[in-house]
């Protein structure tokens, strides 16, 4: 114990970031002395090296081992990808700008968090003390916001991927691409999936990652009406029987319709025992007016009342806005309580107390903990799902066939119509397969 305390100490000591502020300084001072940070040639290359190396000593320092923790998660998502890619004939994923950047290299993107906070310091704008302090805090909350998404994605991904094993198909979006996060696509007025998937012998499965979300809007009667939906409390992903492709129903409360099934994922060892303010429910909504004069004032002062997140100087009156603190696993069955699935299944990366365990089981949670990366895992909670697609009478479902079958379709179409039958192709087929069900012997041959 005491050999390896000496070498984690001697390793911080190396990778002291203050030194090599200290070092930056000194350049600065001589070569910039007004911060314009406007260098050329050999002393740009000096200067960014400085600059980077500081950055990356910070990160280090701040989340430590965590780190790599993070790119062996990372590392386990990308394989996630390019198994689901394969199942699913799909040709790669749509990822969040931020959950992209973090994938693409965890400790660069850790290290973006941080530049303004360091030009700010290089200025003498805020104290070395003030760095750490806000530098540090954005670095820990980047790294914990994106494992978070690491893992929500890893377990929405992997599930895709056993569904495909099972026969299904991605029918929607047609792009076949895996659209992971929901930026943008609300701005129609509808909440559309993330995913619907297909199943010839039982029908659809529509997947929504985080919703509801908000939707667009023209003005101040528009705002209200959607303003629960800034408000709604949103689980990891709500899954629909059948293929859903709007979910909002503002007359409603919560305002989407009801999931047939809730899927909760908590990445932490102990999130059982975390909790977090529950603010947005008791949220006064604001005015078009209000919400705009708020956006051109200041672009972070507005999103903070919106999204209700502490700020200094947000205006006295969002002050009056109520808020409720629960732990997570309290928040967990107000998911269910509110939103009223048929089913609701929670997804631990870790194992779980068997008080917590009971808690959630006497209010109709159904945990699968210890899954880790462990797609095994998971099976069950497929089967559950597979057991719910269903189609309905008005759904219009694709066939792959090839273009010999078109053009029979085709030619059988025309010899109709110069026999004065105009008859739709729905009904065609119909005819020819209930035909070819009574024929079956003749059937048989045509196939041999």
């Amino acid at each position: 114990m005491i050999l390896k305390s000496l070498v984690k100490w001697a390793l911080m000591a190396l990778n002291c970031w203050i030194d090599t502020y200290n070092e930056l300084v000194k350049f600065l001072d001589r070569y910039d002395p007004n911060r314009s940070f406007n260098f050329k040639g050999e002393l740009a290359g000096r200067f960014e090296k400085l600059r980077d190396e500081l950055r990356k000593k910070f990160v280090g320092e701040q989340v430590g081992d965590d780190l790599y923790v993070a790119i062996t998660w990372v590392k386990i998502l990308k394989e996630a990808f390019m198994k689901a890619e394969k199942i699913l004939d799909i040709r790669g994923e749509l990822l969040p700008k931020e959950l992209k950047s973090f994938i693409e290299d965890p400790e660069h993107h850790l290290m973006k968090k941080i530049i303004f906070y360091l030009y700010d310091l290089l200025r003498r704008k805020i104290s070395v003390e003030e760095f750490v302090k806000t530098a540090g805090a954005a670095v820990r909350t980047s790294l914990k916001t994106n494992m978070r998404s690491v893992y929500q994605t890893w377990v929405y991904v992997t599930i895709l991927k056993l569904l495909g094993e099972r026969g299904g198909k991605i029918v929607y979006p047609e792009l076949r691409y895996l659209m992971i996060g929901r930026s943008g696509r609300q701005k129609t007025g509808w909440i559309p999936p993330n995913a619907v998937i297909y199943f010839i012998d039982r029908g659809y499965l529509s997947f929504f990652i985080e919703a509801p979300r908000p939707i667009g809007w023209e003005d101040s009667i528009d705002l209200r009406k959607i303003w629960v939906l800034y408000t709604a409390l949103r689980p990891d992903f709500l899954v629909y029987s059948g293929k859903v492709l709007n979910i909002v129903k503002l007359d409603s409360n919560p305002p989407i319709l009801r999931p047939n099934i809730i899927i909760e994922c908590k990445e932490l060892e102990d999130w059982f025992k975390r909790g977090r303010e529950v603010r947005g429910p008791f949220a006064k909504p604001l005015s078009v007016e209000e919400w705009r004069s708020k956006w051109i004032t200041g672009l972070w002062d507005g999103l903070a009342d919106i999204l209700g997140v502490k700020r200094t100087e947000i205006a006295e009156e969002v002050k009056r806005k109520k808020a409720l603190r629960l732990k997570d696993v309290q928040i967990v069955t107000l998911y269910y309580s509110l939103y009223k699935p048929d089913k609701m299944f929670l997804v631990s990366r870790a194992p779980v107390p068997q008080e917590i365990r009971d808690y959630l089981s006497e209010r109709g949670i159904i945990l699968y903990d210890n899954v880790s990366f462990d797609e095994r895992k998971l099976k069950d909670l497929v089967d559950e799902l597979y057991k719910v697609a269903k189609r309905t009478t008005t759904d219009r479902e694709l066939i792959e066939v090839s273009s010999e079958i078109v053009d029979l379709l085709n030619k059988l179409m025309s010899d109709l119509k110069q026999k004065n039958i105009h008859a739709k192709r729905d009904d065609v087929l119909k005819a020819v397969l209930r035909l070819a069900l009574k024929m079956e012997n003749e059937l048989l041959k045509q196939l041999e």
